[in-house]
């Protein structure tokens, strides 16, 4: 009943939906960020003639690079929500999660951006380049990994969510710092589950929905 479209692509796992460098003998040719920014809103321009005015979210493993693909692409996304995930790619902790993360689909993540030490790491960092989200609507959360009934029954993961809150929370500190207006929603309980994610989605949306006119 809303004047949007939702489109929710299949497939990249632990691919970080971004280029990736080189083609992976098991995750194969990954150049998400290509497809999100450039080739699919065209086509979806055409096809369901629409505004041409977007936004992006992300739960989990793709909570980071949807801040980082409306880094990439300024002029596709004017609001972005990221939901249990952590913005950071180029420290130790961050540089670690995002190899574990690729390594648990069987991929390799030199393939992806080359080594921890090369530019691409930072040119990917969300939390370095946080600046460049200045303008946009921006919905960021995380749960303090302790269950409750925001999981609606479902399967709890406290340890990925509380990780998720510490780094969620140094990313809402970071847009502070840097004056840049965000909502930034820590909740007492919630551990990893679509309850949560549900949760989150409906209270990012009147934010969203502001941005892209729906």
């Amino acid at each position: 009943g809303k004047h949007v479209n939702v489109v929710m692509p299949v497939g990249g796992r632990s691919s970080m939906y971004t280029d990736w460098n080189a083609d992976d003998p098991v995750l194969g040719r990954n150049k998400w960020q290509t497809y999100l920014t450039r080739e699919l809103p065209g086509l979806l321009n055409g096809y369901l003639s629409t505004t041409g005015v977007n936004a992006i979210a992300g739960v989990s493993m793709s909570a980071g690079p949807a801040l980082d693909l409306a880094i990439q692409a300024p002029d596709v996304y004017r609001a972005v929500g990221s939901y249990s995930g952590c913005a950071k790619t180029s420290d130790i902790p961050g540089a670690t999660a995002v190899s574990t993360i690729v390594g648990l689909g069987g991929g390799n993540p030199i393939n992806m951006w080359g080594l921890p030490s090369s530019p691409q790491w930072v040119a990917h960092d969300p939390y370095v380049n946080a600046q460049r989200l200045v303008g946009k609507a921006i919905y960021i959360s995380a749960a303090s990994g302790l269950p409750g009934p925001i999981d609606k029954g479902g399967f709890p993961n406290p340890p990925v969510e509380g990780l998720s809150a510490i780094c969620t929370g140094l990313f809402a500190a970071r847009l502070s710092s840097l004056g840049i207006p965000a909502t930034y929603v820590q909740r007492p309980q919630g551990a990893h589950t679509w309850g949560l994610f549900e949760a989150d989605l409906r209270d990012s949306w009147p934010l969203i929905a502001d941005a892209i006119g729906a």
